[in-house]
């Protein structure tokens, strides 16, 4: 029986679910990366970075090509990086409210109006 939708988004969500990956995806957003450049940006342990590598890669969001020696990352879609934007644009607009909010908190405040006096 083929997996609901839903479930189907769940496991993808869960998958970017970790700071690291998501720092992978952003920096291949700028195209191409090799495993020594990803862990110079990173700096986490090389297996911890091999690790998260290969989930990205289990679930194809990145592809992986050999070229001599060295391993080079990618996106797999450019989707991966629309993604990633729309949710920086999310993100930015739940700060920006939380910050008005945060202002109306710290606003003096109003006089309250008697019931029925408006």
């Amino acid at each position: 029986m083929p997996v609901p939708l839903y479930q189907a988004k769940a496991e993808f969500f869960r998958t970017l679910g970790h700071p690291v990956r998501i720092r992978v995806l952003e920096l291949l957003q700028n195209g191409p990366r090799p495993v020594r450049e990803l862990l110079a940006e990173i700096r986490i342990e090389p297996s911890n970075l091999s690790q998260q590598l290969s989930v990205l890669r289990r679930t194809q969001l990145v592809t992986a090509t050999r070229e001599g020696n060295t391993v080079v990352y990618a996106l797999s879609t450019p989707d991966v990086a629309e993604l990633l934007r729309a949710a920086r644009r999310i993100l930015t607009e739940l700060i920006t409210d939380q910050d008005a909010l945060l202002g109306e908190l710290r606003a003096p405040a109003a006089p309250a109006t008697p019931a029925g006096h408006r």
